[in-house]
């Protein structure tokens, strides 16, 4: 059963990394790429190195470490990506429908401005 269960949470973080890639290469800018590749990735990873300490319970307690350091880093180390990239004016896609960005960040729009 330890073998299947670590199997199991091998392929499922395999195939949520390949997800990832795959969102890398389909989806339109900046901001979505990174928010799909981050969720993707965090969770597969995560699930591909519990598999490991599963499978070989002597690097269970190395693979939890890893596995939460990952969970930990991955979403703020890309919020900070995003946010570096929408400070320095990487555009939106043109099929962006709302844009709370610039509330958040507080930054006047262009409109009052003029």
């Amino acid at each position: 059963m330890r073998i299947f269960f670590g199997y199991f949470l091998l392929y499922f973080g395999a195939a949520f990394l390949f997800l990832g890639a795959f969102g890398l290469i389909r989806l339109p800018d900046l901001y979505t790429r990174m928010q799909a590749s981050t969720k993707s990735t965090t969770l597969g990873a995560f699930s591909s190195v519990l598999g490991v300490g599963v499978l070989y319970p002597h690097w269970f307690v190395k693979c939890l470490v890893v596995a939460l350091f990952i969970l930990l880093t991955a979403p703020v180390s890309s919020s900070a990506l995003m946010r570096a990239g929408y400070k320095n004016g990487v555009p939106l896609d043109k099929r962006t429908v709302v844009n709370k960005a610039d509330e958040f960040f507080g930054e006047k729009k262009k409109e009052e401005i003029k």
